[in-house]
């Protein structure tokens, strides 16, 4: 297939150099060596600041890189799809000089810029370029031709998280655990970064060789260096309070998303999923003012899956439902079967104050978090304490 590949400028804006982050594990269970050819990728991304992102590195007659020639399709093999999204797919690819294993993400330019969400898809480069972490899904590099543009992303061969809930419907007090340390470790790298990831679910979830975590899917996310923003973004059964009330909002978001990750995790379904939409924003807002009774499982329709810029605009709206609808009593409510200690972790997140929730921090040093995680970090996260 052959292309003229990056013939013209980025598209949208000038993308930033990557800052060369590191990683700071933590619990380190096994150490091996970094794979060799990741570091191909990964030097070619890291490129200096005089060279477009996205050029790879090719030597001169002294023997130093010389950063001339972009990447284009032709440099991949490409093998079956991964997934399909609104504005392009995911396939599995190998980069034919390194035989490297990435997934390579093709996005349609026409559509992207039918939808207007050109700024969003740069912030998710942006962003995720400079995030290098064991548990965040790792973007190498990007490029572009005429009609698409891809992003090379890291691998990751157990897919979603979210298939591997339907197939069992419910994980484990382990498992659950585990992830909710995974996410406590990489969601407080995020912020020591200043990104809220706002729109943590279980289908922007993946899972690694061995299991672990990797938060992917950062279009939602932002670069707030004062941590506070204002816009309507996330998926309906995971809105805080503060957003669907057209509050100002900080890194706070994450902790709540975190709570209602860990709640369907046990459950099987989000805790305020409900028949209609104002009755999930409802029990949403009245959340958190009070404890939630254990005992009693609430009813579904199935998961909306639904980005609620389509039902809140301003937090107007959201006061004209609730003033025409009788108030409801606070209904965060636990099957039997979830623990005592899962309980008490996901009643302290899910608090409609936001200063109330639990910090990072102390969901991973949460007794019950602590007493069944058993996190093991993947290999290529051991480079940074060889």
């Amino acid at each position: 297939m052959a292309q003229k590949e990056n013939a013209y400028p980025w598209p949208y804006s000038r993308p930033t150099p990557q800052s060369g982050l590191n990683t700071l594990p933590q619990r380190i269970l096994r150490k091996e060596a970094a794979t060799p050819s990741a570091l191909v990728l990964l030097n070619r991304s890291n490129a200096p600041p005089t060279a477009v992102l996205g050029q790879k590195g090719m030597e001169n007659s002294s023997g130093a890189p010389n950063f001339t020639r972009p990447f284009t399709i032709d440099d991949f093999e490409i093998g079956r799809p991964l997934g399909k999204g609104k504005f392009g797919n995911v396939y599995l690819a190998r980069e034919k000089k390194s035989h490297f294993i990435v997934a390579l993400k093709v996005l349609f330019k026409s559509q992207i810029e039918k939808e207007g969400v050109e700024h969003q898809l740069r912030r998710e480069i942006e962003i995720q370029a400079h995030l290098q972490h064991p548990n965040i899904l790792r973007l190498y590099n990007y490029f572009y031709d005429r009609r698409r543009i891809y992003l090379i992303l890291e691998y990751a061969p157990r897919g979603e998280l979210y298939k591997e809930l339907q197939k069992s419907r419910t994980f484990d007090e382990q498992r659950t655990a585990t992830i909710m340390e995974e996410l406590a470790d990489a969601l407080r790298y995020c912020h020591e970064k200043k990104v809220i990831h706002r729109d943590i679910k279980p289908e922007n979830l993946l899972l690694g060789l061995q299991g672990e975590l990797k938060i992917a899917d950062f279009g939602w996310s932002v670069h707030a260096p004062s941590l506070r923003r204002k816009t309507m973004c996330g998926t309906l059964d995971y809105l805080p309070p503060e957003m669907i009330e057209g509050r100002t909002h900080n890194e706070k978001v994450d902790l709540w998303c975190i709570g209602v990750l860990c709640y369907e995790l046990l459950v099987g379904n989000p805790p305020f999923e409900s028949a209609s939409h104002n009755e999930t924003y409802r029990r949403i807002v009245k959340v958190g003012h009070a404890a939630g009774a254990p005992g009693c499982r609430g009813q579904g329709l199935g998961r909306a899956g639904l980005d609620a810029r389509v039902f809140v605009a301003t937090g107007v709206e959201h006061r004209r439902f609730l003033l025409l609808s009788p108030l409801l009593q606070v209904d965060l409510k636990f099957p039997a079967s979830v623990p005592a200690g899962a309980q008490d972790l996901i009643s302290k997140l899910l608090r409609h104050n936001p200063s109330d929730r639990l910090t990072l921090a102390q969901v991973s040093a949460h007794p019950w978090v602590r007493a069944h995680s058993r996190r093991v970090l993947p290999p290529s996260a051991m480079q940074s304490v060889a």
